[in-house]
């Protein structure tokens, strides 16, 4: 049974954890291969760890930051960027150093578990904290000098065992379906690039190409969709990486166009090459360096074109014609419609789109999955972490929605 609320402290974090930013490394310090430097990219939710790591010397690391080296199950916290994220230390990242930015938790004292920690760090009353402390004008950050001023809520450790296990159980199946994700996709890849291909067509003969919104509006809790192009990630969307716009706004902001199922959103500036199918039963508008192609006829499938424009020849078009800018990179929209794209042959590609669409329903399917699970615990994490709700109901509500 759920114990009281009074048992359920608010302790100041130096209390309780033991954190340490990681060093401030330089490029120079950069080499080919050696020990992982973890950055900020890893911490993304459903991304590897290890996901766009530099290297470091071994010797340099033993001589200067040893002490920075991390543990298995280790919590990392972004401190700028992407504020807030969290990553849990698996084995791909022992021994591994968190770059400037990223800041390293372990438990201090014996009544915090160390997989509860993630949890408490999400939990909405810390996060409260982390937007107030968050200072800069552009790109909010916070650092250690801000984390000694905190608190965390903590359970009893018999409950945060509890909570735990049932929040784990959540995110174990989101991995899962994330896995058959990613698997289901890079079968597609492979599909598309073993295929026999003909002659280049000229993009804009298969295709209308549309330009997003110039502007970002008013972002609320909920509402349509105001896509990203951080959710685009080598073909699949991730909308947690979205924010919302309000029904009134919503108009507006899809005067141009609004995206349908099949069309394939991109990225014309700094993320060039991404680019993901846009999914059924989601409303949205484009977001800012946002383009969106959308087939001129059912010739050429959906999954084609995307995979198509993900192929290898292609992405060598993209950084051939790439604009570069004294701030960012960028596609020239306008001339997109004529350059060169090479398509399967045409005996091919009845059979070859039904194995991709069909595979894309699967990862269709289990993005809205996630999408459910998603929102049950986040729903459910701050009622555990505060007691307002019994372990034992959130148990059967998790049971319900993995079943």
């Amino acid at each position: 049974m759920t114990p009281p609320l009074d048992t359920w402290l608010n302790r100041k974090l130096p209390e309780v954890l033991d954190f340490q930013e990681g060093p401030g490394i330089m490029a120079r310090d950069f080499r080919q291969e050696g020990v992982p430097l973890i950055r900020l990219a890893g911490l993304k939710r459903g991304a590897p760890l290890l996901a766009g790591c530099d290297f470091l010397d071994e010797k340099q690391v033993s001589q200067r930051w040893d002490h920075f080296r991390l543990q298995r199950g280790d919590v990392l916290l972004s401190t700028s960027a992407s504020l807030g994220e969290i990553a849990t230390v698996d084995e791909s990242g022992v021994g591994a150093i968190p770059y400037t930015g990223i800041i390293r938790f372990r438990p201090k004292a014996h009544e915090v578990l160390s997989q509860f920690i993630p949890y408490a760090l999400r939990a909405p009353s810390f996060k409260r904290q982390v937007e107030a402390m968050g200072v800069g004008s552009v790109i909010k950050h916070f650092g250690p000098t801000h984390l000694r001023q905190m608190t965390v809520l903590l359970p009893p450790a018999r409950v945060q065992q509890a909570v735990t296990e049932v929040l784990d159980a959540l995110d174990d199946k989101i991995s899962v379906n994330e896995r058959i994700a990613r698997t289901s996709l890079a079968l597609a890849k492979a599909r598309t690039e073993a295929a026999a291909t003909a002659e280049p067509v000229r993009l804009g003969d298969i295709t209308e190409v549309f330009d997003g919104p110039h502007a970002t509006p008013t972002k609320t809790l909920e509402g349509p969709w105001f896509l990203s192009i951080s959710s685009l990630k080598g073909g699949l969307l991730d909308l947690a990486e979205s924010a919302h716009l309000s029904e009134e706004d919503f108009p507006r902001w899809t005067r141009r166009v609004q995206p349908s199922e099949g069309d394939v959103l991109f990225s014309y500036e700094t993320r060039l090459g991404e680019a993901a199918l846009m999914p059924p039963g989601v409303r949205a508008s484009l977001g800012r360096r946002m383009g969106l192609l959308r087939p001129k006829s059912t010739s050429v499938s959906s999954a084609l074109l995307l995979h198509s424009f993900l192929s290898p020849p292609f992405q060598v078009e993209i950084r051939r014609r790439t604009v570069h800018g004294a701030t960012v990179d960028r596609i020239p929209l306008k001339d997109m419609p004529a350059w060169p794209i090479t398509l399967p042959t045409e005996d091919v590609r009845p059979r070859l789109s039904a194995a991709l669409e069909a595979l894309h329903a699967s990862i269709n399917q289990v993005a809205v999955e996630n999408r459910t699970l998603a929102d049950l615990r986040d729903t459910l994490l701050p009622q555990l972490v505060t007691g307002k709700i019994r372990v034992k109901d959130a148990e059967r509500a998790v049971e319900d929605a993995t079943s």
